[in-house]
């Protein structure tokens, strides 16, 4: 997830699924999370996790999203954006934060959690294909005691809510360094997969084996457990960094024959992804639906009629080669969720503008439509003046219900669910989720 300014519809730090440099450090989610525990926030008797293995509760099991529209929460666990709220907490600590968290969902009527599992080419389950994450233990690798997924999934389940696995997959590090990952990783195993750029390392989504086992490490986990759904954000070709070139010459050269150019060599590339992607749920869990978070612009009419009338600095058809209203118009994926984080009124990006357009691009398909909100602006004093006022968020909602292809909303992210330092998801429960 990447935040955007809200001024001139440019990338900024990212969100949820990004960069280090976020506001919301850890310090912060750790007193958030320790004050719901001690006001009772553990909720429900504790559940056994999934150990590992599968689970007999059926995938829908939250049910809720399906009757009273979509109203998720992204749980982001790279580098300890929601969750954990530090590294190297004791399994009981960790679950006790979790489930407090869960039980912030309830609290603000949510039905459904978009949970991190796959953050960095490690997981939050025992994959026999990539190393246990760092973000639970501070040392990539090292088993935390216990299984954040397996718990995730049976203790959501057991308060009503859907559970999301939301896995990233290409990003391999939040920096370069190969040497920081763990010696068996496969990407020092198989040091051809992944390319350094912009401080950051990437499994190149050019090679055929990448793809291949980038799909069956995310499946591993929808076959192990009843998740209701498997989400990717807005990550697949890295976000441009000016002066640098992502070096996929040589992949180009070997596998892009018959393309035009790079770039539809590339987006041909992320099709693959997702259709293998969507192939491989409905065999292994067909009740799992299967959706994407995108950046929120897939391009300004500037550059194609059938665009936005934008003006973003990014354009996911063109700067991250993931042609998302294809996928949608395909049906391809089962629900798509915009990142729409801008205001009403945005100069460059308008978020009536782009509720519309979304709402017309998926008129028809029997792709869902949800809309990515943010939250965590809110009450930010370095946003726009818009996000000072509670009720931007809510009026979002009032907007969105005026268009029948908007099935429901995601709000990023759960520390800010539990803080709400402007009372802005209050007022949207008030307004919008009274009666649920």
């Amino acid at each position: 997830m990447r935040r955007t300014s809200g001024a001139a519809g440019t990338t900024g730090g990212t969100a949820g699924g990004g960069a280090i440099g976020r506001r919301g450090l850890a310090a912060a989610a750790a007193g958030l999370v320790a004050a719901m525990a001690a006001a009772g926030g553990a909720g429900a008797a504790p559940r056994r996790g999934g150990g590992g293995q599968p689970q007999e509760v059926p995938a829908g099991g939250g049910g809720a999203a399906g009757n009273t529209g979509f109203r998720g929460m992204w749980l982001a666990t790279v580098t300890n954006r929601d969750w954990p709220s530090r590294p190297g907490l004791t399994a009981a600590q960790q679950r006790t934060e979790l489930l407090a968290l869960l039980d912030a969902a309830v609290r603000r009527k949510l039905n459904a959690v978009i949970f991190q599992v796959r953050p960095t080419a490690d997981a939050l389950w025992p994959s026999p294909y990539e190393p246990w994450a760092q973000c639970l233990t501070g040392v990539q690798g090292r088993d935390p005691g216990w299984d954040p997924l397996g718990t995730a999934v049976s203790e959501a389940h057991a308060r009503g809510l859907e559970l999301h696995a939301w896995f990233n997959p290409y990003r391999v590090a939040t920096h370069a360094d190969r040497t920081r990952l763990t010696a068996d990783h496969p990407a020092r195993r198989n040091p051809d997969w992944a390319l350094a750029y912009g401080g950051k390392l990437y499994y190149n989504p050019g090679l055929p084996e990448v793809r291949r086992f980038v799909v069956d490490a995310m499946l591993d986990a929808v076959g192990r457990y009843a998740v209701d759904g498997v989400h990717f954000d807005d990550y697949f070709y890295p976000y441009p960094v000016a002066g640098q070139t992502f070096a996929d010459e040589a992949a180009f050269r070997e596998h892009g024959g018959g393309f035009p150019d790079r770039a539809a060599w590339r987006r041909d590339n992320i099709d693959l992804l997702v259709r293998d992607t969507r192939e491989r749920i409905a065999e292994v869990r067909p009740a799992a639906r299967f959706g994407v978070s995108p950046f929120g612009v897939w391009r300004n009419a500037a550059t194609d009629p059938q665009g936005s009338d934008t003006r973003a600095g990014v354009q996911t058809y063109d700067d991250l080669h993931a042609d998302t209203r294809k996928w949608a118009r395909e049906n391809w994926i089962d629900y798509i969720a915009p990142q729409l984080y801008w205001h009403i009124g945005n100069a460059a990006a308008d978020y009536r503008t782009l509720t519309a357009w979304w709402a017309k691009a998926v008129r028809g398909t029997g792709t869902d439509l949800y809309l990515g909100e943010a939250l965590y602006k809110c009450g930010d004093s370095a946003q726009p003046a818009a996000w000072q006022d509670p009720a931007e968020l809510s009026r979002h909602l009032t907007l969105a219900a005026g268009h029948p292809e908007v099935g429901g909303h995601a709000y990023f992210a759960a520390k800010e669910v539990v803080a709400d330092r402007s009372g802005a998801m209050a007022r949207v429960v008030a307004d919008h989720y009274g009666t649920a």
